[in-house]
């Protein structure tokens, strides 16, 4: 009997993707969105940090009724929610059935991004582990494809809204996909003493440490990526900030691919790049022409991209053998970092310019880089 093809990762793969592509092309619509519905730049903020809000709410209400169910199932369950909420979005010029819409895009995209790192883990014990590092370049590819597709929409007139149905119609073959490959997937679990063992200790002073570097690197992600475009329109008069911000994500995807590559070195490189962010955010405060400033998304984009893959993989090292408690602290993190982050610098650019506050959102790398510089000490003391 000839073995059933296994087409599953694929469609987690699409999942992520899609989870991307939402979160760059709402990034790239913010400001046409408060164009609108005649939003400041503080409320800017606001309505970006209620999807982030839900992206904080989701592993802390979600994940344990992951952990009970079949995993399969709850994405299921969540694509059918996000393909509702996308096309209700779609379909209304309602403010309040936005803002719930995009809360609820927020909670489903959250969970999905965790439960499908999750289900690809367990179905594939074998292979997990470099499918993960594949799977979180393509969340980079989604947010990178979006903000193009969102610029060449809204440059033919066509309404904004045209992002969510497109998300619906994601939802829909993801939905299908998931749903046709359920059955006959997956690898056989390795026995017990095989390679990449990482002990059996948490070490939650580890974990917290990565938590902060977690937080303020998706603060800083979301503060730059739903403002860049302000920063381009209000400060270098220039209408081409999506094409910057797709820059910003596109050269994430080699740099989460080299990680993965270099995953020994993942500590070197975190340390690297909480130190290269500060630097270029504040060459970029002080540019005064698109076009350097455009060229510079690109090292911030690589060194930025680094983070998540490096962050996951030193992870494995302090979460023992509560790697799903360590992994939902993680996305709590950066829910946290989204939601405050990205709302203060709202608040900032309206008090301090937009400048400053790309600016004051870097600084906030100082006590990324003193996070990672006390891993090592918490390693050699914990970890035996």
């Amino acid at each position: 009997m000839t073995k059933r093809r296994d087409y599953l990762w694929l469609f987690l793969f699409f999942i992520v993707f899609i989870n991307g592509f939402e979160a760059g092309g709402y990034q790239a619509s913010l400001y046409t969105i408060g164009q609108i519905y005649d939003l400041s730049i503080t409320r800017m903020g606001i309505f970006a940090s209620v999807e982030l809000l839900a992206t904080m709410l989701a592993p802390l209400v979600l994940g344990s009724w992951a952990d009970r169910s079949d995993k399969l199932k709850c994405i299921l369950i969540l694509l059918g929610i996000q393909g509702v909420f996308s096309t209700a979005i779609f379909c209304s010029n309602v403010r309040a059935v936005f803002v719930v819409g995009i809360f609820f895009l927020g909670l489903t995209t959250s969970a999905l991004q965790f439960i499908s790192i999750a289900a690809l883990a367990e179905v594939y014990p074998l292979s997990g582990k470099r499918k993960i590092g594949f799977m979180t370049s393509m969340y980079a590819l989604g947010a990178f494809v979006s903000p193009l597709f969102v610029g060449f929409y809204l440059g033919l007139g066509v309404s904004w809204r045209t992002l969510f149905i497109a998300l619906a119609v994601g939802s829909a073959i993801a939905f299908i996909g998931t749903m046709m490959n359920r059955q006959g997937s997956g690898e056989k679990a390795p026995k017990e003493g095989d390679e990449n063992f990482d002990g059996k200790t948490f070490v939650i002073l580890g974990v917290l440490l990565l938590c902060v570097v977690m937080c303020i690197y998706v603060g800083f992600e979301n503060g730059f990526a739903f403002f860049v475009d302000t920063l381009f329109t209000k400060e270098l008069n220039s209408n081409s900030g999506k094409l910057a911000l797709s820059i910003f994500w596109a050269v994430m995807i080699p740099a989460r691919v080299l990680v993965g590559l270099f995953s020994k070195h993942a500590k070197k490189i975190l340390l690297v790049a909480v130190v290269a962010i500060p630097v270029i955010t504040a060459i970029i405060a002080f540019t005064n022409s698109q076009y350097p400033v455009m060229a510079l998304c690109i090292p911030l984009g690589f060194a930025s991209g680094a983070i998540y893959p490096s962050v996951l993989t030193i992870l494995m090292r302090f979460s023992g053998d509560k790697k799903a408690i360590a992994t939902a602290m993680i996305t709590v993190s950066t829910g946290i970092g989204g939601v405050v982050f990205t709302a203060l610098t709202g608040f900032m650019a309206d008090a301090l310019g937009m400048r400053n506050a790309i600016m004051c959102l870097g600084a906030f790398f100082i006590l990324s880089l003193i996070a990672v510089l006390s891993l090592s000490a918490v390693e050699k003391n914990s970890i035996t």
